[in-house]
Formats: C-alpha cells, structure tokens, sequence
C-alpha cells in the first residue's frame, strides 16, 4: 500500500443550467452543461488507525472535518463496496470556493474515490467509480469525468460534449455561502407566484442548442450570449448584492455573466486571457466580492498526482 495518494480535482461553472419542476420524490430534472475549469482541491489520503478528516485552504472552517463530510462518505462507501475498512485520513487543500456553487464538496467526493481505489488497490472500474459516484450526489459523476458534458436526470447521467478551445473565466467570490436544498427552494416558490412549481407546470428541461454549438466551435462571443441558469433569479432574491456583482463583471468587460450554479459565487466569461485578468482586478478592487480568481478550462476531472 502506497504511503499516501494525492488527487487533484476541480472546480465548475454550469453554463447552462435548465432545472424543469419539481417531482413527486423532492427532486428536479436537470439540463445541465457542465464546464470544469482550473480552480483545484487537492485530496490526500493515507493509511490511518480510523476515518479522520482534515481541511486547510481559504473558509477551510466552514467544511465540515467528520464523517459528514461527502469525502469521508465516499470512502465510507468504496470501502463497504470492496469490503474494506475505511481507515484513512483524508486531508483536504482547498482552492475550490466553498458553498459556492462550485461543487468544490463533490469535488472532494470524486477525489476520494480515486485516491481512496489508488491507495487500496481496490481497481475499480470507471463505471463503477461513476455509479459510486451517482450515489454521492448529483454532481459527484462530472467531478470525475471533467471536461464539459451534459448533465441529464438529475444531472448524474452524462454525455461529453465536444469544445474547441480553451475560454477565459474570472469568477468573483462572496462573503459567505448559499444552501443549494435553500435556492431551489426559493426558485419553487418564486415559480408558485408565477403560476406552478410542480412537474407539470414547468417546461422539460433541455440543452440549447445555440450554446452547444459555440463551445463546439469555441466562439466565446455566442457562448456568452447564450449563458443560463433558472436558479440566478432565486439566488438574486436571497442575495440581492450579486446583482451588483454580476453588473460590475459586464461593466469590466465580461462577454458573459451568469451566477455559478446554485450561487453565490459570479462567473464571467472573458474574451482572452488578457481581458479576464483585467476583470479581475477590476472585481478586487471593488467593494462587489471579497475576491476574484481566474482560470481557463476546459481541463480534466480528479486524477491522481502521486
């Protein structure tokens, strides 16, 4: 057995995030384009006595250091599958916003997996570490995969979608985080006052085409005109500051705003490189975020360091 394993994996933006009503089980169908771009954790795992989790990185205070923690259930959850005790400390670097709407928590999940099957030698299958991951949550499957994909069902069934290039991203990062169990609650009660929330009353949720085809032609321009997500309104309503947020990125020179996923956490998307490290300086030197980072994707999904 290896004396530790390091995975590092990243973060992502939903480009488009079509979310239809709500199901009779609680849940949401999606139409999700997932887009990893290169904000990373790094994921360690090494032989312990007991499951122990540690964390350090920016809000390292708010991730939870027990077995809550999803990184903890995945390894909770390989081990039971392979009949393995799942006696490792998992240490966490975080550089993926927290409780930002940037799946950094499933991040961490699909790092374990992988760095949990390296250190144990357990070889599981691709298909297998993605249906382990479906049980993890809904977007613990793309955190493995990476890339972009469409995200259909809940958003665990996935379907690469090919892109040709690479695009500029600043995201700005709030004080603070957002529940995502809180913002789709407020996306069915803003859908209630406007005539239905259920399954029924809402439009199947479905890829757009016109943003398909600028990240396969990796027009950045038609690709920021065609940015969505059904949750901005619902997270602008309970965070009505992002809108300043989001107006001082367009204002910088972004092509493209849009709220990352369930929020707060803004993305911008940037002409070229040059650009986006203008935006970001502009965003820093506002009083709109507590900080901007920028990065490039597309870029893989978790994979083993050393």
């Amino acid at each position: 057995m290896p004396s530790s394993v390091t995975v590092r994996v990243p973060a992502k933006v939903n480009v488009q995030l079509a979310v239809g009503g709500r199901r009779a089980d609680g849940f949401h169908g999606l139409a999700s384009v997932f887009f990893a771009v290169g904000l990373y954790d790094e994921v360690t795992v090494s032989p312990a006595d007991r499951l122990t989790v540690t964390v350090e990185g920016a809000d390292a205070a708010h991730v939870p250091a027990d077995s809550s923690n999803l990184a903890a259930r995945a390894a909770l959850l390989l081990g039971a599958r392979h009949g393995v005790a799942a006696d490792v400390h998992i240490h966490i670097d975080k550089g993926i916003p927290v409780a930002g709407g940037m799946a950094g928590g499933s991040a961490d999940a699909a790092a374990a997996l992988v760095g949990c099957d390296a250190l144990w030698g357990t070889g599981s299958s691709p298909a297998e570490l993605a249906g382990l991951a479906a049980e993890l949550g809904s977007d613990v499957p793309f955190s493995l995969l990476g890339g972009v994909a469409l995200g259909e069902g809940r958003g665990e069934l996935l379907t690469p979608v090919p892109v040709g290039g690479t695009f500029h991203w600043v995201f700005a990062v709030a004080d603070g985080g957002l529940s995502t169990p809180s913002v789709y609650g407020e996306c069915d009660r803003l859908r209630d006052l406007a005539g239905g929330s259920a399954e029924a009353d809402v439009p199947v949720p479905a890829a757009d085409q016109a943003l398909l085809e600028a990240l396969r032609t990796g027009d950045a321009g038609a690709l920021g005109a065609a940015l969505s997500n059904d949750l901005q309104a619902a997270a602008l309503s309970l965070r009505p500051g992002l809108a300043e947020t989001l107006r001082a990125g367009a204002d910088a020179g972004a092509i493209g705003t849009l709220v990352s996923g369930s929020g707060p956490t803004c993305a911008f998307l940037a002409k070229d490189a040059a650009t986006a490290r203008a935006i970001a300086a502009a965003l820093r030197s506002s009083t709109v975020c507590r900080t901007a980072h920028v990065a490039e994707g597309p870029v893989p999904g978790a994979a083993l360091m050393r």
